[in-house]
């Protein structure tokens, strides 16, 4: 088993790395917006080789991207295969039964496979390229405008911060129950009703340790007097550059081409 690494803090000094996180975070949320737009290979083309420049630009291994996908790959593969049944256009390739399978059917599952690696691989590039105290900072300050109205905006930000810090964590007490139990006589790989059976003794374990880890931090932080962000101060502020806005720019190109590909194709 692979410890779950989706996103983890690449370190580097590109142009990227240096972008604001208030903007990393609303450009990629406009990102997935353009992403799910692409209605045809073309549009879809386009978005990868938007999402392979800002790989370059950022300098971060390819192979260290898709290494950190594969505990996130069933997903593409249940959501692809979905399109597969339910789309029924073109020509019967296989029919058995109730199952039937068709050209259009293949090439949608195909579609929605690539479009979803390509969202995961850009949403990536967010935390991989930003710190988890700046990300926890940018979804506090772009937040705080709903304060007024009784948003816990800081309370929001501290806990994104900190599912993010224990993900790692928890993915690594999860390998280590796993082959505890293994070393134990535990067949969890005998089959898939055999293995559904043996799953809670994976599960009780690590979700004890996620409540011994919640306690041990609630302590923590009462211990030293925590109470939220008012009157914080930060070493190193936020602050909006040139870069960003060409980022924007850059990603405003992207909308046009993928526009452009749905109207002319």
């Amino acid at each position: 088993m692979n410890v779950f690494s989706f996103g983890s803090y690449y370190p580097g000094e590109s142009p990227l790395h240096r972008l604001d996180p208030r903007a990393k975070l609303l450009l990629g949320c406009a990102f997935i917006i353009i992403a799910l737009c692409a209605r045809n290979v073309a549009a879809l083309g386009a978005v990868a080789v938007f999402v392979a420049a800002l790989y370059l630009a950022s300098r971060i291994p390819l192979g260290y991207a898709a290494r950190s996908l594969a505990p996130l790959l069933f997903i593409v593969v249940v959501a692809s295969l979905l399109n597969l049944f339910v789309n029924q256009e073109g020509a019967v390739l296989v029919e058995w039964a109730f199952v039937r399978i068709t050209t259009g059917g293949v090439g949608a599952c195909l579609f929605i496979a690539a479009r979803l690696v390509l969202i995961l691989l850009g949403m990536s590039l967010i935390t991989m390229t930003t710190p988890t105290l700046d990300l926890t900072e940018a979804l506090e300050k772009l937040l705080s405008p709903f304060a007024r109205f009784g948003l816990p905006a800081h309370e929001l930000g501290m806990i994104m911060g900190i599912a993010l810090r224990f993900l790692p964590q928890f993915a690594t007490e999860l390998v280590t129950v796993y082959h505890a139990q293994i070393s134990r006589g535990a067949e969890l790989d005998s089959s898939p009703v055999r293995g559904m059976r043996m799953l809670s003794s994976l599960m009780i374990p690590l979700f004890t340790s996620a409540f011994r880890h919640a306690e041990t931090l609630s302590a923590a932080m009462d211990a030293r007097c925590y109470h939220g962000g008012e009157g914080r101060t930060r070493l190193h502020p936020l602050k909006l550059s040139a870069r960003d806005g060409v980022a924007a720019g850059m990603l405003a190109a992207l909308a046009v081409c993928v526009g452009l590909a749905n109207m002319l194709l």
